[in-house]
C-alpha cells in the first residue's frame, strides 16, 4: 500500500518516529514535511535523533497567519497528491498541517487516516480544537488514544472505523526513555540535579498573545522560590520581548531542546508547568505532577486521576500549585499499554 504521511510540527515528529518505521516494513510511505515548525531546534534535530525517515517533500511553508499557512499547505499538498496518487493519507493530531492534509485528501476523495482522533477541549476559540473536529469529521479511519476520545466521537455521530488503540506517545516514551539517558548530557550541561528544579513550557497562542495572561505567568514563575528551567519557544520569546517582560534569576531560560533532551528534563524534574498537551501526557507517563496553564484540557484523564491540575493564567493558583500540588495516586491503562503502533499498523495492513 502507498501511504502519504503529512507532518509539520514537533509532536507529529515524535509520533512519526514510531509509526513511520513500523509502516515501512510492509508499505510504501511518502512523507511530506509542511515546514510548520522550521527552526532547527524544532524540526531538524528531531529527524536526526529520532531516526525519522527523511521527508520526500519539504514544503517550507514556515510561519504565518492561520489562513495563509493552512491555505498554502493545502495548495502544495494537493499538488503532491496529484503526482504521487497514494492509496491513503495519514495525518496526526490537530495542527494546521493536520487540517491542510485532511482537506486535500478529502477533496481528492483519497481515504484519510487520523491518528490521535477524538480529542476535545470544547473550547472553539482554540485553533487546535477547530482543526481536530474538522479532521475527525472527514476521516475514514480514526485511531483514538483513549476511551474518552472514542466517546467524544460517538457523541458527534462518528462510530464507523473508530479504534481505541492507545497513545502513540506512550510508545515513544517507553522506547526513547533509556536511549535519552545514553545520548544526552543535558543535566550536566545545565548543572542540574534530580528533582531540584521545576520544568516549565509556554507556547500556546492563548497565553503568549495575551499580555495579561503572559504577564501573570511570568510573574508567577518569577515569584516562586523554586529553580525553574524554561525552554523558550520562539513565539514566547517574541512576545516576552514585545511586552517588555523579563525573568528573575530563579528562572533559567534555554533554547528549545530536542526530544531526547526534553525527556531527560521531564524525568528528572520535581514538577512540570506547561500549556502543552503533549507535555501533560509525558508528565503523566513519567510520574510527574503537572500544573497546566489552561482552563481546560483534552487529556481529562490526567486530571481525573489526580496527576494534573488546571490553573489557567491565574498567578495565585500557579504559585500555590508550584508550592503545594503533589500526587501519589495509582494509575491505570488510560493511554494503553505501549502497543499502539502495533495495533495501528495491523489495522492499516
Amino acid at each position: 500500500m502507498k501511504i502519504l504521511t503529512v507532518i509539520g510540527a514537533r509532536p507529529q515528529f515524535v509520533k512519526a518516529s514510531m509509526v513511520s518505521n513500523a509502516l515501512r516494513k510492509n508499505n510504501n510511505e511518502i512523507i511530506i514535511h509542511t515546514g510548520q515548525h522550521y527552526d532547527d531546534n524544532m524540526s531538524k534535530v528531531f529527524f536526526e535523533e529520532l531516526d525519522i525517515p527523511k521527508p520526500d517533500y519539504n514544503l517550507n511553508i514556515c510561519s504565518g497567519n492561520h489562513g495563509y499557512q493552512t491555505g498554502n499547505m493545502l495548495i502544495k499538498i494537493e499538488s503532491v497528491l496529484q503526482k504521487e496518487k497514494p492509496d491513503c493519507v495519514l495525518v496526526y493530531g490537530d495542527t494546521n498541517s493536520t487540517l491542510a492534509g485532511a482537506l486535500a485528501s478529502s477533496k481528492m476523495l483519497i481515504p484519510l487516516i487520523h491518528i490521535e482522533a477524538g480529542l476535545r477541549s470544547y473550547n472553539m476559540t482554540m485553533p487546535e480544537e477547530q482543526n481536530r473536529i474538522l479532521t475527525d469529521h472527514i476521516s475514514n479511519i480514526l485511531f483514538a488514544p483513549t476511551k474518552t476520545a472514542v466517546s467524544n466521537l460517538s457523541k458527534e455521530g462518528i462510530v464507523k472505523n473508530v479504534y481505541n488503540v492507545g497513545d502513540v506517545m506512550y510508545d515513544s516514551i517507553l522506547h526513547f526513555n533509556k536511549i535519552a539517558e545514553k545520548k544526552t548530557n543535558i543535566m550536566n550541561i545545565l548543572n542540574l540535579n534530580k528533582e531540584e528544579y521545576i520544568l516549565a513550557t509556554i507556547h500556546r497562542a492563548e497565553n503568549t498573545n495575551d499580555f495579561n495572561r503572559l504577564k501573570n505567568i511570568v510573574e508567577a514563575l518569577n515569584e516562586s522560590e523554586e529553580k525553574i528551567i524554561l525552554p523558550l519557544h520562539p513565539r514566547t520569546q517574541k512576545y516576552i520581548s514585545e511586552y517588555g517582560l523579563s525573568f528573575e534569576k530563579n528562572v533559567q531560560t534555554i533554547q528549545s531542546v530536542g526530544y531526547l533532551e526534553m525527556v531527560m528534563l521531564e524525568k528528572n524534574c520535581k514538577k512540570i508547568v506547561t500549556d502543552s498537551g503533549g507535555v501533560q501526557k509525558e508528565a503523566f507517563f513519567l510520574d510527574k505532577p503537572c500544573i497546566t496553564l489552561r482552563e481546560e484540557t483534552e487529556w481529562i484523564e490526567t486530571v481525573e486521576n489526580g496527576w494534573n491540575i488546571l490553573v489557567g493564567a491565574d498567578k495565585l493558583k500557579i504559585k500555590d500549585a508550584i508550592l503545594q500540588f503533589k500526587c501519589n495516586e495509582p494509575k491505570n491503562g488510560y493511554f494503553g499499554f505501549g502497543d499502539a503502533v502495533k495495533k495501528i499498523v495491523d489495522i492499516i495492513g
